[in-house]
């Protein structure tokens, strides 16, 4: 779940609490080539403001005139199904590519409690499906896994919720400085840990929350889960081996560290010779980041982020950089 849902449900929650009329839209289905995925909110306040995106910008100027031109009376229908571009007249008209099409739930939030719920269990990092039944508007949140996707069957809709995705920099250098705003602008959480006082100067003004104690300490005091990525980018072996034993025991989708070959297989045998398990060892990766020929510390924060997105997004490494002698 990225910050911008988030937002939205944080709007929501704030405008019901207020006493205002609040109409959420989500995507729920698309054909062809539609702007937004399934799951992409949209939150409607009674005077017209929105928060959030479920277009390029053409649907959400035709949600507002549905606002004020009635076509959503106050005593309608808890749920709604709207569909947008089923011709390709309409789908010009939208802003929709040529042949797409995206069905919507327009949503009455009544009592928001269970906005406040699912923000709640969002920020203790749970993953959380949230099931609406389209005819009574009876929203049900319950337990759901990484794995599992929105689905639609036309009577309800049950979509998911969770944390948004974590970047935890072992190291608050030149290059934790590039990777971190990359990270930020890529929607993740940035968290710095560096027992160092000397490289803390600066920080003040990059997007990242530092994270107090030793590396290992760190880690487990994230509560590290499979939405958190973890890279060790100090250069120090006391540092990095430090925070990539508990990091490699844990969770995390993905555990690297900055290094040459021939450095990250003498981390290997040091790690193994400290008691790790062979097969944690081999989720390490290391060297970090896609071969994209980089040299200067901005483009070896763009291969490493490229890896990390491509895994987070389940896609299969296919570009790795090459292993020379001497590296």
């Amino acid at each position: 779940m990225d910050s911008v849902d988030l937002n939205v449900l944080r709007s929501v929650l704030e405008w019901r609490r207020a006493g205002q009329r609040v109409v959420l839209y989500s995507v729920v289905q698309t054909w062809g080539t539609a702007p937004r995925a399934p799951g992409a909110m949209l939150a409607l306040r009674e005077d017209g403001v929105v928060i959030g995106s479920v277009s390029g910008g053409c649907v959400e100027d035709d949600l507002i005139a549905r606002l004020h031109d009635g076509r959503i009376p106050a005593d309608g229908p808890p749920v709604q199904l709207i569909t947008y571009g089923v011709t390709r007249e309409e789908a010009a008209r939208f802003g929709l590519p040529c042949g797409g099409t995206l069905r919507l739930t327009e949503e009455r939030v009544g009592d928001p409690a269970w906005v406040a719920e699912l923000l709640m269990r969002c920020e203790a990092h749970e993953i959380v499906a949230r099931s609406l039944d389209i005819a009574s508007g009876e929203v049900v949140l319950q337990p759901a896994s990484k794995t599992d996707a929105l689905v639609f069957d036309g009577q309800t809709l049950r979509a998911i919720y969770g944390p948004r995705w974590r970047l935890l920099l072992i190291g608050a250098g030149q290059l934790s400085r590039y990777v971190a705003e990359m990270a930020r602008l890529l929607d993740f959480e940035v968290l710095i840990c560096d027992p160092r006082s000397e490289f803390v100067y600066g920080w003040e003004e990059q997007h990242g929350r530092f994270v107090s104690g030793m590396p290992d300490e760190a880690v487990l005091n994230i509560q590290t889960d499979e939405r958190t990525a973890i890279v060790a980018l100090t250069h120090d072996p006391r540092l990095d081996d430090m925070a990539l034993l508990t990091a490699l025991d844990s969770r995390a989708f993905y555990v690297g560290a900055l290094g040459s070959r021939v450095n990250s297989q003498k981390r290997r045998d040091n790690l193994a010779q400290l008691g790790l398990s062979q097969q944690s060892i081999e989720r390490l990766h290391g060297p970090i980041g896609l071969h994209i020929g980089s040299h200067s510390p901005a483009e070896i924060a763009l291969s490493l982020m490229a890896e990390i997105v491509a895994i987070k997004n389940g896609v299969e490494l296919k570009q790795k950089k090459p292993l020379r002698e001497g590296a």
